[in-house]
């Protein structure tokens, strides 16, 4: 198990920034409650009910100067590691780039999203290295995501391609070359420590090409695994980024890659996920016993708001480059900007993004490594103010009118202990009141996008 590191080691900060969608027909002052899909569109309208210039809480995306403003606010972006500073040693991006209006998007939209944001990344953050991954709203269909070996106008390498050309000052040539092929790469974030970008796209239960097959569809299983040992052999860590938390893909394709967690859990340093734009985490056990902890996904919240939410991003503190590093992650922090302030501030007024909680100081965690957090899970189920705070935070500061009850709280629970798809066996140590079918109903009730 990872042990804290000593005294005087030197950390690093990681930005981290997942599900930014990009609306470029936000109009602030337009409708915020519509019959479509997306509002926050169309004709300005005259009184109550009327987008926010920021953001608003409603079933609306981003303008893209609520994004640039989350930008420019970042403190001192391109610090060095364990400099003692506020900046940042690398930013990890786990996709979703264009807004919901799946319905009107051409692929020429998908690449002006994956150009103009990736632009104002560069621009904001000057030198700092990015990690991207691939989302699932980059494809046109939304989730359409062939295997490598489609070839030809039905094929990805539209948009893998713009995706190298976009990302080649971060990322090596040998990174490029497997983005090309199936939008999945390794690379080295510093001295110790590699990372995996995962296309979590060969695991949705809402790509149809898997229907002709879902167990390893583009060889990136067996990939992961042929880097995680050289790896192991080379006595390296490893981050793994990747949009689509990993209980939400399909069956086989989820315990496999568990199966892997396993296996290389002293290698495995850290995991980071997006999607379900709110803040949570998925934990993994030992296979044998299902009981002790040996890693944990990390699903960090969205800078959109979709639906009903605060704008937010992530900060994770981790054990920086020195020999023995851990590079686990020691603590992580959330900051949001609260759109009922930003929204009534006096127009030009910069908005203000604040930290809403860290982790350890506000769930009382003696460290940040998987048995804390399966730790917590357990204190939830007993101390219910605590799992309030937590209610809280999952919602980056905006919960729904409705109070999470009995069921909802076991189906909850039941998910952070999840890091595999369909698993009952991961629930029973909460002794849940309801069935697993429905706590499965309540988690599809619960998605937002």
């Amino acid at each position: 198990p990872p042990t804290p590191p000593p005294p005087g080691a030197p950390t690093a900060r990681i930005l981290f920034l997942t599900d930014l969608h990009w609306d470029r027909q936000y109009v602030p002052g337009s409708a915020a409650a519509c019959p479509d899909p997306l509002c926050c569109r169309g004709a300005p309208l005259d009184g109550p009910g009327a987008a926010g210039f920021w953001g608003s809480y409603s079933k609306c995306d981003l303008p893209l100067h609520t994004i640039d403003a989350l930008l420019a606010q970042l403190p001192n972006a391109t610090g060095h590691i364990g400099n003692g500073t506020s900046g940042f040693a690398a930013a990890y991006w786990t996709g979703d780039i264009p807004a919901h209006n799946v319905w009107q998007q051409s692929r020429g939209d998908q690449l002006r999203a994956l150009r103009t944001v990736t632009a104002l990344l560069r621009a904001r953050l000057g030198g700092l290295r990015v990690f991207p991954a691939v989302g699932n709203h980059e494809a046109t269909p939304v989730n359409a995501f062939p295997p490598p070996y489609v070839r030809g106008n039905r094929s990805a390498a539209w948009l893998y391609n713009a995706m190298a050309e976009a990302w080649q000052d971060w990322l090596p040539p040998a990174a490029l070359h497997t983005l090309r092929a199936g939008g999945f790469y390794m690379a080295r974030v510093w001295p110790g420590l590699r990372l995996v970008s995962l296309n979590m796209n060969f695991c949705s239960q809402a790509n149809f090409w898997l229907l002709i097959n879902a167990t390893d569809p583009a060889g990136q299983l067996q990939w992961l695994m042929g880097v995680l040992a050289d790896a192991e052999r080379d006595g390296e860590k490893v981050h793994i980024i990747g949009h689509i938390p990993p209980a939400h893909c399909l069956r086989s394709w989820s315990w496999n890659y568990y199966r892997i967690v396993n296996r290389f859990e002293g290698t495995i340093a850290a995991q980071f996920f997006g999607h379900t734009h709110l803040d949570e985490f998925e934990l993994f056990y030992d296979e044998e016993t299902l009981s002790r902890p040996v890693s944990i996904a990390f699903v960090a919240p969205s800078v959109t708001t979709y639906i009903n939410l605060n704008p937010g991003y992530r900060v994770y503190e981790v054990a920086g480059s020195y020999p023995g590093s851990s590079h686990a992650v020691l603590d992580h922090e959330t900051f949001i900007l609260n759109l009922t302030e930003a929204n009534t501030a006096p127009p030009g007024t910069p908005p203000p993004w604040k930290r809403l909680y860290s982790a350890r100081e506000a769930y009382g965690l003696p460290t940040a490594f998987p048995a804390d957090w399966d730790l917590l899970v357990r204190w939830m189920q007993d101390n219910e103010r605590l799992f309030q705070r937590f209610w809280f935070h999952l919602h980056k500061g905006h919960p729904p009118r409705e109070p999470c009850g009995g069921p909802c709280k076991a189906a909850l629970l039941c998910a952070l202990r999840s890091g595999r798809a369909a698993d009952p066996a991961l629930c029973r140590p909460l002794r849940p009141a309801l069935p697993f079918p429905r706590i499965q109903e309540l988690w599809h009730q619960r998605r937002l996008c």
